[in-house]
């Protein structure tokens, strides 16, 4: 990490912007937004965004290999909720910043 006021390493610039990529779908954000109430199976997901299972699933993966959520198993089922709570503080600033 930088040193306070200090301009990041490229490496670390290019992960940022990356990451920023990731807010870039509303699809996801809606994920995040679902997980940061509570963790939730794929249907789950699908079922309260009327979407399709398989739509879901493409976006938790997407989300899983950024780090942002993560998956523990359940029996047969995959139960998704946010990584930390850095994410939702991400999204919490986010949603202030939009509504200012």
């Amino acid at each position: 990490m930088a040193k306070k006021g200090a301009t990041p390493d490229e490496n670390t610039l290019i992960d940022l912007a990356e990451l920023f990529k990731i807010f870039g779908d509303s699809t996801r954000i809606k994920i995040l937004f679902l997980l940061s109430q509570g963790e939730r199976s794929v249907n789950q997901i699908a079922a309260e965004l009327n979407m399709t299972q398989s739509a879901i699933s493409h976006q938790l993966r997407i989300l899983k290999t950024s780090r942002l959520i993560k998956a523990e198993r359940a029996g047969k089922l995959s139960i998704y909720s946010l990584a930390d709570t850095h994410v939702a503080s991400i999204l919490n600033q986010g949603l202030e910043h939009v509504n200012e």
